[in-house]
């Protein structure tokens, strides 16, 4: 990582917009950059503690929504929704957890045309240990105070409802 710039380039950039004559939107854009800067800077994180792992975030989280299912099992459909990720990601992401043995693709025990995802023994030992590591390397040491967290998450909360992202 580099060092620290000596000023927020965020808020300059919001600087420049109000002197652009872009009052209006200058609060807005400063967000919306602040926080996709934000996930930058989290998925960063995220992808360093879990590499030891063979791991990416977004194959994490495929081991976390399998190990949070009943079965341990899903429908690719399903799973797809769920993460709010498209069917190709989803397949990318499979096809390097199978071809690593922490999860398989199965049939459907009664639809022959749905295919199973299955976290595997050595997924879920996976899943464990890097989950450990990202509780105590990045979630319990996230630099952001539970409360504002806590209403980090109501703001967006609200902001991805209102958007369609869920009812």
């Amino acid at each position: 990582m580099s060092s620290p710039l000596p000023r927020d380039p965020i808020a300059q950039a919001r600087d420049q917009w109000v002197s652009h004559g872009w009052d209006a939107e200058a609060d807005s854009m400063a967000a919306i950059t602040a926080v996709m800067r934000t996930a930058s800077i989290f998925l960063q994180r995220a992808d360093s503690i879990l590499r030891p792992h063979g791991l990416t975030f977004a194959r994490f989280e495929v081991l976390a929504l399998l190990g949070f299912s009943k079965r341990g099992s899903l429908p690719m459909t399903h799973a797809s929704r769920l993460l709010q990720v498209h069917a190709t990601s989803l397949t990318n992401s499979v096809d390097r957890l199978e071809a690593t043995g922490l999860v398989r693709r199965i049939q459907h025990p009664t639809d022959g045309r749905t295919r199973l995802l299955e976290l595997t023994a050595e997924g879920a030992n996976a899943l464990a240990a890097a989950r450990d590591d990202l509780n105590e390397q990045l979630f319990a040491d996230s630099g952001l105070p539970v409360a504002d967290a806590r209403e980090l998450f109501q703001i967006l909360s609200r902001f991805r409802r209102a958007s369609g992202d869920f009812l």
